[in-house]
């Protein structure tokens, strides 16, 4: 099926394993709610053939959230399934500050999205998600208060 990659964001009330429950239980009814194939989050999760091989390509890949802000590793089996804070020296470096809002975090994706060649979006803010299976979380602001995650990462292979 190929690399898909993925970005939301979401409500955020201090607690990021909180705000990724709450995303994964919405992107779940968006994509399966329908019960077809499955009638509950935990029934796709015990499907490890589908899970395992092809994943869902959506933030229903990522299984766990993880405090380092160190970069994955493809020889760290661990770190499969693992949304990570973006380090912040990266987040001043795409935003220009340490608190970004939502509408920058839009714009930053929307710029990646458009990237005309592979290096530009290699040097974007989704660029910074090298490693399939894996994901990464900003905290964003408005007024001064952290109020969402901006959350993005690539699932397949």
């Amino acid at each position: 099926m190929g690399a898909s990659g993925w970005d939301y964001v979401t409500r955020y009330d201090s607690d990021v394993e909180a705000a990724l429950a709450t995303l994964r239980a919405r992107v779940f009814q968006e994509e399966y709610g329908n019960g077809a194939n499955y009638r509950s989050l935990d029934d796709l999760y015990e499907d490890e053939e589908f899970m395992g091989t092809e994943g869902t390509h959506t933030i229903l890949d990522i299984d766990r959230v993880v405090a380092t802000d160190a970069p994955p590793e493809g020889s760290c089996a661990s770190d499969y399934g693992t949304l990570r804070p973006l380090a912040l020296s990266r987040v001043v470096h795409h935003f220009g500050t340490d608190r970004p809002t939502v509408e920058q975090y839009g714009e930053l994706v929307s710029a990646a999205n458009e990237a005309a060649s592979h290096e530009e979006h290699v040097r974007s803010l989704l660029g910074e998600c090298r490693m399939r299976w894996t994901g990464y979380y900003v905290v964003l602001y408005s007024d001064g208060r952290p109020t969402h995650l901006g959350i993005f990462g690539f699932s397949g292979d």
